[in-house]
């Protein structure tokens, strides 16, 4: 887990709650700065990294919406957070700011009435699907890192047991942080936390400012002990030298199956996501970690599609990823039997 301790906290008026005054007391050297709006900052002057480590934000989320997935979960939550204190190079959040620190939204019992109203309208009991038998499932962490935050608000921890405690609901996240704090909370197996994975040299270069793949292989016991309920994300997978990437995926999966016991193997499900990447990204990586970008954009493999949001996306050409999916099942299946695949794409 990282140390923050931001020098410079900026708030808007409407997020001074009692828990963002709670908030902004942890940080009793920080500076205050009032702004308009939590998601337009005004100028820094920091790098795209020193914001992530300096500034935290508070704000009021005013968007309630809460979107189907029928991936990860059945729906994403609004989000608790936003932003990161990590600067993976293929983050999809930090694409659609010029700087992204970490937001925290304080109106977090408006976000739950949200979410209760909305999983009470759903039909039940739930029909079966890959996401969960038996409860509807939101991603709450889909815009930040729930490990992150769960150590700057009580409301992270709310909402956790919000989700725990409901008759239909369940909450999972993803996540590339360890946070031994979250091991005192019960969660009774009503949250599912997705350790994301990939060869730990990779992870290196890419997953900037995280944990490293064997700190988080290394807590998947633990947390099932303190019961969570735990996935792991294979997200995203990087395609590189030629069977490179093969030989590495399954010393990862030896790995993996090495270190978890067996009452952890027989719950596990993984998730499987191949790389997309973004051309403005592309531009900023540049300048920002050049060397991940020889493993992110590599055309000859990439063919470009225009995302729903009209970003121009690129992703590895159709027919060659289609022969990339069934080389990676069948390395889960020779290396990890025990652990099925939710889905993969």
């Amino acid at each position: 887990m990282p140390y923050f301790n931001p020098s410079l906290v900026l708030y808007t008026a409407d997020s001074l709650n009692e828990r963002g005054e709670a908030i902004i007391h942890q940080f009793p050297q920080a500076e205050l700065m009032q702004v308009a709006q939590h998601n337009r900052l005004p100028e820094l002057g920091m790098s795209h990294f020193k914001v992530k480590s300096d500034v935290l934000v508070l704000g009021k989320l005013k968007s309630q919406e809460i979107k189907w997935s029928g991936r990860s979960s059945d729906y994403i939550a609004p989000s608790l957070a936003n932003g990161c204190f990590g600067g993976c190079t293929y983050c999809y959040v930090d694409r659609h700011k010029k700087v992204n620190p970490i937001t925290m939204f304080t109106n977090v019992e408006e976000i739950l009435t949200s979410v209760d109203a909305h999983v009470q309208a759903l039909p039940w009991p739930k029909p079966a699907n890959q996401t969960d038998p038996t409860y509807w499932t939101y991603d709450i962490g889909c815009n930040s890192d729930i490990s992150v935050d769960y150590s700057l608000s009580d409301g992270v921890q709310q909402a956790l047991a919000f989700y725990r405690d409901h008759p239909r609901a369940k909450a999972t996240f993803a996540t590339k942080f360890v946070n031994p704090d979250m091991l005192q909370f019960d969660p009774k197996r009503k949250i599912r936390i997705r350790f994301s994975l990939m060869p730990a040299h990779v992870s290196k270069l890419v997953d900037v400012r995280t944990d490293s793949i064997e700190k988080r292989i290394a807590a998947i016991n633990d947390f099932y002990e303190a019961g969570y309920e735990v996935h792991v994300n294979f997200s995203p997978v990087i395609v590189y030298g030629g069977k490179t990437w093969r030989d590495d995926y399954r010393e990862l999966f030896r790995q993996l199956d090495a270190a978890l016991r067996p009452e952890v193997k027989a719950q596990m499900q993984a998730e499987v996501i191949f790389l997309t990447h973004n051309q403005w990204q592309h531009q900023a990586n540049l300048a920002i970690n050049p060397k991940a970008e020889e493993l992110l954009w590599v055309p000859e493999l990439q063919e470009s599609k225009v995302s729903q949001y009209g970003g121009w996306n690129i992703r590895y050409a159709h027919q060659l990823k289609a022969k990339m999916v069934a080389v990676f099942e069948r390395l889960m299946h020779e290396e990890i039997p025990w652990c099925g695949i939710r889905y993969i794409f």
